[in-house]
């Protein structure tokens, strides 16, 4: 099985999980290739191409969001999902998304965002969860790393029957 990673990280805490999540694919026996969003190809295609972002103000991060990051000692780069789900030419294979958040019911979610992106492009993709970050420059909170680490596994064995 092969899987694909399009990750976008200012604080590092969404890295944080695309490497437990990336750990867990790998153990289920995929091969995973990642790319930063900034880098990401166009087109892409595999068994699994997995999505991840920090949500900003609700959404997705912006390059307004990023800068604002950046005066607050994030290592934000000058684009991301944002504007690679503006670019996309074809995505082929099962597409799900991540992102982290603080949480709460007013937090939203870039994971969702990215859905709708997606599907503004005519690419069907499905929401595969938030994981909580302590705070905007995190770290990751406790047990979200374990979570993403089985969740990652738990996409591995589904690819693999």
């Amino acid at each position: 099985m092969h899987a694909v990673v399009v990750i976008e990280s200012c604080f590092g805490n969404t890295s944080k999980v695309a490497d437990a999540i990336i750990e867990g694919l790998r153990s289920s026996g995929a091969d995973v290739q990642t790319y930063p969003a900034g880098s990401a190809p166009r087109r892409l295609a595999a068994d699994l191409l997995l999505v991840g972002a920090p949500t900003h103000n609700m959404g997705l991060p912006s390059s307004a969001s990023r800068d604002q990051a950046a005066r607050k000692g994030a290592a934000a780069a000058a684009s991301g999902v944002r504007e690679w789900l503006a670019e996309i030419e074809a995505l082929e294979g099962r597409v799900v998304t991540f992102s982290t958040t603080t949480g709460g019911m007013l937090a939203g979610s870039a994971g969702k965002a990215i859905v709708k992106g997606l599907k503004r492009r005519r690419i069907s993709a499905e929401h595969g969860g938030d994981f909580t970050v302590d705070g905007t420059p995190g770290p990751v909170a406790v047990g979200e790393l374990d979570r993403a680490r089985q969740w990652g596994r738990t996409l591995g064995a589904a690819l693999q029957l």
